[in-house]
């Protein structure tokens, strides 16, 4: 089954070189789950202030500026994985670097068929 992990931390927690030492240790992750086969996709986002968020109400579209929804977490990264279970999947979010500042969210990937794999 693939896991998205959502990883959710204040963007203001971290000072640059914080951010480079989370980038490595992601990338080493990566690298672990990669050879074990378990690697789907991982990336970080740009901070919430490049964010634009889209909605259509009564036909209209509406565009704005930032994230959704203001809270004192952003959305970071992700990490899509392929695992056996939920207890798998919660035992790699565990390692992600950013566990210890902020939260990962995991969220089970619904298989839609038909859709395109990359």
């Amino acid at each position: 089954m693939r896991y998205m992990l959502l990883i959710y931390f204040d963007e203001q927690d971290l000072s640059e070189t914080e951010r480079q030492e989370c980038y490595v240790d992601s990338v080493q992750l990566a690298r672990e789950l990669n050879s074990s086969g378990r690697y789907l996709a991982a990336n970080p986002l740009h901070p919430v202030s490049t964010a634009t968020s889209v909605r259509v109400r009564e036909g209209k579209r509406l565009v704005t500026d930032g994230p959704f929804a203001e809270t004192r977490e952003q959305l970071g990264g992700y990490f899509l994985i392929d695992a056996k279970d939920l207890d798998e999947a919660i035992g790699t979010a565990a390692k992600i670097p950013m566990v210890h500042k902020g939260t990962v969210e995991i969220r089970p990937v619904v298989e839609i068929p038909g859709l395109p794999t990359g």
